[in-house]
């Protein structure tokens, strides 16, 4: 496979902070890349770089192979508020069309159209101001998708996606004949995405091919063998310690190249390999917990007259475990704050029905969007215990740091410290995986596993309920709660479907048209790919086998083609039999890829 970029002696820090340097590595085409590291390590500003957003602090070299075209997609997507969904993608795909001839134009309009039904974008009219941060998200990976690029960075692309469209995202990368460097935190994903994994520690990178759990094994044989070496070093230094103080320097005059050599051999003796590691073991237990927890009876939830929730009757119950899915805009986050009783003035949802709350309840409400910190105060100012903060993973030399200059997941890792030091009894967590790396969300899963009080998780990351939870509230979206004891990933399996494979359209979206103005076609056949799958007839085997055959032949007509074009043809009615020829093979290229993409899920 030839090497889509190289990557030479590049560094980046902030202030006294170095998170990288003089780091180098190759990608090669093809590869499928998860990039793992602590919040706060670099992982964001590195991805910025070789996108061309940021530069390295020490030059270096950044070498992608000629012509390769790349897309980039930003934790945080940039839009005008007042465009409308369709307007954004054309402008945002400009880049992308403005050398296309009408018919390759169509043909891309056609793959948004496709995508957007996928996604479950419904009404392309809407202004983007209106839109739900998951539909935000999907409308920046319709932009990123649609491109066709052959090279795709993208930094936490299941953030704020419900679960239907990450799996959808899933099946598509996971087939798509692309190269890809992400970085995420949601390790189903990880698992059925990536091929390799490359983790950035202590300013170094290192690349492992395979799983998370065969780079969590090679991680660790990485470390002992180096403590290892140290302790060899280390010997060492003890005989070349006894003979540096067996005859003083003055009288022996001993070698100045073995003296040189001590002092090196003392310099990496000193070099332990050390983790910093969150842990959560003094968080202390949490409060005594009563036998009410929360009522609900005939609990009904609306917005101008629309139903999220009707006649919703539960008792939570004392330590029990419930995870609570849905798609994007079905009410979830709603629900839990009528639980809570954050609904406040301006609650702009019609509650009907009762909600009590037991007396001895201490609720630690994790929000999407709870932090409210005073960006100027220091670490120190918002947690004013140095002894909590440092098994937080914010040591002295971060104590006095303005929170403004924090990552998005060391925010967050601050805000959870805030929620636990309360010691709540009840803990309920919206989205608690959003910007938050993996290692940390491990800890995390096991502090919750042994949490003595009721946990009540709004999630789209199926590690994290399968890990956590008892059974699931499932919001439909069209006012019905289905209560479903078990795992998510039994709860999947209990509608014939295998996890990590597209499932049911996406909430608002439309099964029927494609989401473009003014189109009446048929729906995308990526589209239905939301639907589940299905048993091939024999016929549509034999196509599908066909098609597998159609594809790698028009692959490699398309390179030859497009090799010949940039090789300098002088002969005119050459070059036009041959660009006529490349526009063919195009099309049909993403007509047998539409169709195989239709039939393989």
């Amino acid at each position: 496979m030839p090497s889509y970029l190289q990557i030479e002696n590049i560094s980046k820090s902030y202030g006294p902070k170095i998170l990288f340097e003089h780091i180098g590595f190759n990608i090669n085409e093809g590869d499928k890349i998860a990039l793992i590291a602590p919040n706060g390590t670099g992982k964001t500003s590195l991805l910025r770089i070789l996108a061309g957003k940021d530069s390295s602090d020490s030059g270096g070299r950044i070498l992608f192979l000629k012509d390769i075209r790349i897309a980039f997609l930003e934790q945080e997507y940039e839009y005008d508020p007042d465009l409308t969904v369709w307007d954004q993608i054309v402008k945002d795909s400009a880049v992308w069309t403005e050398h296309l001839d009408l018919e390759h134009l169509a043909a891309y309009e056609t793959r948004i159209r496709q995508l957007s039904g996928s996604f479950g974008i419904g009404n392309p009219s809407r202004l983007m101001k209106e839109l739900s941060g998951g539909e935000v998200k999907r409308v920046a990976l319709i932009v990123m998708l649609a491109s066709e690029a052959d090279f795709y960075i993208m930094d936490e692309p299941t953030n704020h996606l419900d679960i239907d469209a990450i799996e959808f995202l899933e099946n598509y990368l996971s087939h798509a004949r692309c190269t890809l460097l992400m970085v995420t935190h949601d390790r189903y994903f990880l698992d059925s995405v990536a091929n390799i994994v490359m983790e950035l520690d202590h300013g170094n990178v290192y690349v492992y091919k395979g799983d998370y759990e065969n780079y969590l094994e090679k991680r660790q044989e990485r470390i002992e063998n180096y403590n290892a070496e140290t302790d060899k070093v280390r010997n060492l230094l003890r005989r070349e310690l006894e003979w540096m103080h067996a005859s003083p320097c003055a009288r022996t005059g001993k070698a100045k190249a073995r003296k040189n050599a001590f002092y090196e051999l003392q310099d990496r003796a000193s070099q332990v390999y050390r983790t910093n590691k969150l842990s959560l073991e003094e968080i202390g237990a949490a409060s005594r917990l009563g036998t009410k927890i929360i009522d609900c009876k005939h609990l009904g939830l609306s917005l101008d007259g629309k139903p999220l929730v009707k006649d919703f009757t539960y008792n939570f119950q004392r330590y029990e475990r419930v995870g609570i899915v849905g798609g994007n805009g079905t009410g979830k986050t709603t629900f839990i704050n009528v639980l809570t009783g954050n609904t406040g003035p301006g609650f702009p949802f019609e509650v009907t029905g009762t909600v009590e709350r037991g007396e001895s309840l201490n609720i630690g409400y994790y929000r999407q969007d709870g932090m409210s910190f005073d960006e100027d105060q220091t670490v120190l100012e918002t947690v004013n215990d140095t002894h909590l903060l440092g098994r937080f993973m914010f040591p002295h030399d971060m104590l006095n740091n303005r929170i403004r200059k924090l990552s998005g997941g060391e925010k967050r890792r601050l805000y959870l410290l805030t929620i636990l030091m309360r010691q709540p009894n009840l803990l309920v967590m919206d989205e608690p995986t959003n910007d938050l790396d993996i290692v940390t969300l491990n800890v995390l899963e096991e502090y919750l596993r042994e949490f003595k009080g009721t946990l009540i998780i709004v999630s789209h990351d199926r590690h994290f309920l399968d890990r956590l939870v008892e059974h699931i509230f499932i919001f439909n979206g069209d006012g019905t709660v289905k209560d479903f004891v078990g795992s998510y990933s039994q709860y999947r399996a209990s509608l014939g479907q295998s996890k990590g494979l597209p499932k049911s359209q996406p909430k608002g979206g439309s099964t029927s048209s494609p989401a473009v103005p003014a189109s009446t076609g048929p729906a995308s056949a990526a589209g239905n790919a939301l639907k589940g799958p299905r048993k091939l007839t024999y016929k549509e085997q034999r196509e599908l086998e066909q098609l597998e055959k159609d594809i790698e032949s028009l692959s490699v007509e398309k390179a030859e083609l497009e090799t010949r074009m940039n090789g300098g043809l002088t002969d005119h009615e050459e070059l036009q039999r041959v660009s006529c020829r490349f526009s063919e093979v195009s099309d049909l290229l993403d007509a047998a890829e539409t169709r195989w993409l239709e039939l393989s899920i």
